[in-house]
């Protein structure tokens, strides 16, 4: 844990920088569609965000993408003891600078690259935490990278992301829930998954059309059930592919016979995969056709 004078002391360096919408119109950091960007610039917001992040107790923390640095500056100011932020976007580079600058570079590091590909092994310790607002179009690659360990990504203790609502409840639903699909199943089996608060999208700028969810993400140490990965993969793109389709007629494109298969796991081939838990899913996906 940092000192609480030095929290303190950044904390007063923080309020001092200029407001997050006049950083922004001085570098001319209009948000890109191509990068998936919406910026959070509402401080109220960005502070309960680091609340609910764990902030306040200290600890290690990875923002990835940060953009202008609103939430950045929330959890240093909250008091994170250090944080590490990737951002790809070489625009927001100056503005982060001066964040860094405002607290150190023993409080915070900048790496810039892509953060699907940057080899992570060597920069966190076994307990650190991930934040992230992700654009839309990597929230499935990073959050697989981030449970599975893809790419050399060390496991976090917990990760609090930013997505749109139906897609966090997507990673939320449960065995014959509405949203329940492909993501629930293969997320459920790593990770426990809950909405924590819910954003209008005139938090952010440009609006967006819809709601968005922060979502806590603690993963398991060990999967829930052994699965293989790349056939659970096809098992569930297959079965999820017509949803008013019966099992054993949409497992077809992956098991030559699947009735015989389902029955011997107990499952009645005539209901739906919204109906199949993940425990039968991870089961079929340990099984050779």
């Amino acid at each position: 844990m940092i000192s609480k004078e030095r929290t303190e002391t950044d904390k007063a360096a923080l309020s001092a920088l200029p407001p997050l919408r006049e950083v922004i119109k001085s570098v001319a950091l209009s948000a890109k569609r191509g990068l998936g960007q919406n910026f959070l610039l509402d401080l109220n917001i960005t502070a309960k965000l680091a609340r609910l992040a764990g902030a306040a107790e200290g600890g290690v923390f990875l923002e990835i993408g940060p953009g202008p640095g609103g939430l950045t500056r929330a959890l240093l100011s909250a008091g994170a003891e250090k944080l590490t932020v990737i951002e790809k976007d070489e625009r927001c580079f100056p503005v982060l600078e001066q964040i860094q600058q405002a607290v150190g570079g023993d409080r915070m590091e900048i790496i810039t690259g892509d953060a699907l590909k940057i080899p992570l092994s060597d920069y966190f310790p076994p307990v650190y935490r991930v934040t992230a607002n992700l654009p839309y179009n990597i929230s499935t690659q990073m959050l697989l990278r981030i449970l599975t360990g893809k790419n050399h990504f060390p496991r976090p203790e917990k990760a609090f992301l930013m997505f749109q609502k139906e897609f966090a409840q997507r990673l939320c639903a449960k065995v014959n829930e509405e949203h329940y699909g492909r993501l629930s199943v293969l997320v459920s089996l790593l990770a426990d998954v809950k909405i924590i608060y819910i954003l209008p999208p005139s938090a952010f700028t440009p609006a967006p059309k819809i709601s968005s969810a922060f979502t806590e993400i603690t993963p398991y140490q060990e999967p829930l059930y052994p699965f293989a990965l790349k056939r659970l993969e096809e098992i569930t793109a297959a079965a999820f592919s017509g949803r008013r389709k019966m099992i054993r007629t949409s497992l077809k494109a992956v098991f030559k016979n699947p009735e015989p298969v389902l029955t011997a796991l107990g499952v009645d081939p005539d209901i739906r995969a919204e109906n199949v838990s993940p425990e039968i899913f991870a089961k079929l996906s340990l099984l050779a056709d």
